[in-house]
C-alpha cells in the first residue's frame, strides 16, 4: 500500500493562510472584548466621580454653611464651643477637599467638557502643584480625536506623570502630545535618574500602560539608562478607536 502523497504547496499555504486569518480575527476579537471592559470602567469611574461631586460634595458643602451659621450665633461667653466648632468647619472643609480631589482623580469633568488637550493641560498643573516638580505641556495641532482615544491618551500621560513625579527624582518634566503621519505620539521626558528597562517590575505600571495601548494597536516605547534620564513614547494610531 502506497503511502498517501504529502500535500502540495498551494496547499500547505492556503492552510497557512486560514490559520493567519484565525489568528487575526482572536485577536482582533480580544481587543474587541478587552476595550469593551475597559469602557465600562470608564463608565463606571464616570458616575463615582459624578456621585462623589453632586452627592458627598454637596453634602459636605451643606454641612460646612450650617456649621458656620451655627458658629455665628455663639455668644463671646461660648468661646469654647466655639474653637470646636470651627476645628469642625475645618475637617469638614478638608473633608470637601478631598472628596473633590478623589472625584477628579476618578474621571476629571475637564475631560468630558472641554476635551484632551485643557486635561493634559490641567494634569500637568496638578501635578506641579502637587509636588513643585516644574511640569512643561507641549501640545501640537490635532485632528478631532474619538473621545474613547481621548480618554486612552490621557490615562497613559496620568500613569506615566505620576511614576515619573515618583520615582525619577527629576529637576522638570516633559509631556508632548504631537501628530506624526497615521500616528499619534505622546511623549515624556525627564532628566531624573534614569534606570535599567529590563529591570522594571510589575508595579511600576508600565505593563498596564503597554496592555492598554495593545488593546488599540498602540506600543509603548522606553528609552533610560542609570544618571541619563528616560524618554517614554506611546504610539497610538489615529483610527485606534474603531472597533471594525
Amino acid at each position: 500500500m502506497s503511502e498517501p502523497a504529502p500535500p502540495s504547496l498551494a496547499t500547505m499555504q492556503a492552510q497557512y493562510q486560514r490559520l493567519l486569518q484565525r489568528l487575526e480575527a482572536n485577536e482582533r476579537e480580544f481587543r474587541r472584548l478587552g476595550r469593551a471592559v475597559w469602557r465600562v470602567q470608564e463608565d463606571e469611574r464616570r458616575r463615582l466621580a459624578r456621585e462623589l461631586h453632586d452627592g458627598l460634595g454637596q453634602n459636605l458643602t451643606a454641612l460646612k454653611h450650617r456649621l458656620a451659621q451655627l458658629g455665628g450665633s455663639l455668644g463671646p461667653e461660648q468661646a469654647p464651643l466655639r474653637e470646636k466648632l470651627e476645628a469642625a468647619i475645618a475637617l469638614c472643609g478638608q473633608s470637601l477637599d478631598d472628596t473633590r480631589q478623589l472625584s477628579r482623580l476618578l474621571r476629571p469633568p475637564i475631560l468630558d467638557d472641554l476635551g484632551l488637550e485643557p486635561a493634559l493641560r490641567w494634569l500637568g498643573r496638578s501635578v506641579e502643584e502637587a509636588t513643585g516638580l516644574p511640569v512643561v505641556v507641549e501640545i501640537e495641532m490635532l485632528p478631532s480625536l474619538d473621545g474613547e482615544l481621548q480618554t486612552l491618551l490621557f490615562r497613559v500621560a496620568q500613569e506615566a506623570l505620576n511614576n515619573a513625579a515618583k520615582h525619577a527624582a527629576a529637576s522638570s518634566l516633559l509631556l508632548r502630545l504631537v501628530r506624526r503621519g497615521p500616528q499619534l505620539q505622546l511623549q515624556l521626558i525627564d532628566d531624573g535618574n534614569g534606570f535599567d528597562p529590563s529591570a522594571t517590575t510589575s508595579g511600576s505600571g508600565l505593563g498596564g500602560m503597554r496592555e492598554r495601548l495593545r488593546l488599540y494597536g498602540g506600543q509603548l516605547e522606553l528609552r533610560s539608562s542609570p544618571g541619563h534620564g528616560t524618554r517614554l513614547r506611546a504610539l497610538v494610531p489615529l483610527e485606534a478607536a474603531t472597533d471594525g
